[in-house]
């Protein structure tokens, strides 16, 4: 005899689950933890609920405790294996503060996905949270764009692990997913234009777009770097990820107070400044870092029918790009 489920009567934890093993082979490391962590609260509090009996009412519910959670309530003891009731109750007696609007915004984001997962799925009707929204409007707290200062104290720590990326970052604009991909055969000589790095998906890493596929010319400080520490070939960082990239700008910033509300990924914000201080256009600058290039207000001309900057133009920008010269290796 064959049993047939009826709609919705699927438990919510165990389609999480699902859910998750079935995100987990397409989504980034770090996505995936973001995922995991709003699913981890949905099924704390709702896990034992048949799917179909969720309401609008849960998901307000769900919604009143998302918005009490405080950005640190996971650090503490008590926070460590909490579900939602309980990281919500130690958020408003230990903190004092809460998560910003846009973070809130994504968390409930991450559950209604889930929910529109399950009418695909068959194991739902319709979304009732599709209309739950967070009040208050989102807003982007960037990070510190890193001060010339700053980069000197940076450059002066000569972190063991950190100082070579680093000084890729300042001098390139990567992201720190980019840098830890690096292999030595992306390296190129291209005559007296000196030495290029191609920024390309490999067996490491991915790009975050298209447009992330570039190819940047090494500064001299950084050919420098190749012939005196780095590896001659294979990874050129074989001891970093991106966790331990976050996670040692971490303790840069707890021994060096003056680092405070920066992160590595300012070093590709300090790039990005040195080149408008030094008149790069701005389209010239998009082909460097790896951004949408914004050459004309409707991207076609450009985009269909360029062949992009030049390399000895490339190569201009970056050797203009200088940092303290006291603390040059």
């Amino acid at each position: 005899m064959v049993w047939e489920r009826l709609v919705g009567e699927r438990l919510v934890a165990d389609l999480a689950t699902d859910y998750l093993a079935e995100v987990s082979q397409r989504l980034r490391p770090g996505s995936y933890k973001s995922v995991r962590f709003a699913l981890s609260l949905l099924s704390s509090h709702l896990g034992r609920h048949a799917v179909g009996d969720l309401s609008l009412t849960h998901g307000k519910e769900v919604l009143g405790y998302i918005t009490q959670l405080s950005p640190n309530v996971r650090k503490y003891r008590q926070g460590k294996d909490a579900g939602l009731v309980e990281l919500a109750s130690l958020s408003v007696t230990s903190e004092g503060i809460t998560l910003a609007p846009q973070t809130q915004a994504r968390i409930l984001k991450q559950m209604s996905q889930f929910l529109d997962w399950c009418v695909g799925e068959g194991e739902l009707g319709t979304n009732p949270w599709e209309a739950l929204k967070v009040k208050d409007k989102p807003e982007v707290h960037p990070h510190g764009m890193l001060t010339d200062e700053q980069v000197s104290v940076l450059l002066v720590a000569e972190d063991r692990v950190l100082h070579s990326a680093v000084l890729f970052g300042l001098l390139t604009g990567m992201r720190s997913g980019e840098l830890c991909g690096l292999m030595a055969e992306d390296i190129t000589a291209k005559g007296n234009l000196g030495r290029f790095v191609s920024i390309r998906p490999n067996a490491v890493r991915l790009l975050k777009s298209k447009a992330a596929e570039r190819e940047v010319p090494l500064h001299g400080v950084l050919e420098g770097l190749l012939d005196t520490v780095l590896p001659k070939s294979g990874r050129l960082f074989p001891y970093l990820t991106v966790d331990k990239v976050v996670k040692r700008y971490a303790k840069l910033r707890q021994k060096h107070p003056e680092m405070h509300r920066t992160v590595f990924h300012s070093t590709r914000k300090w790039f990005i400044t040195q080149c408008e201080r030094t008149g790069v256009p701005e389209h010239f600058t998009a082909s460097l870092v790896g951004h949408q290039s914004a050459r004309s207000a409707n991207k076609l001309t450009y985009g269909l029918y360029s062949a992009g900057i030049s390399d000895t133009q490339k190569r201009e920008i970056v050797q203009g790009i200088k940092v303290p010269q006291e603390v040059l290796p």
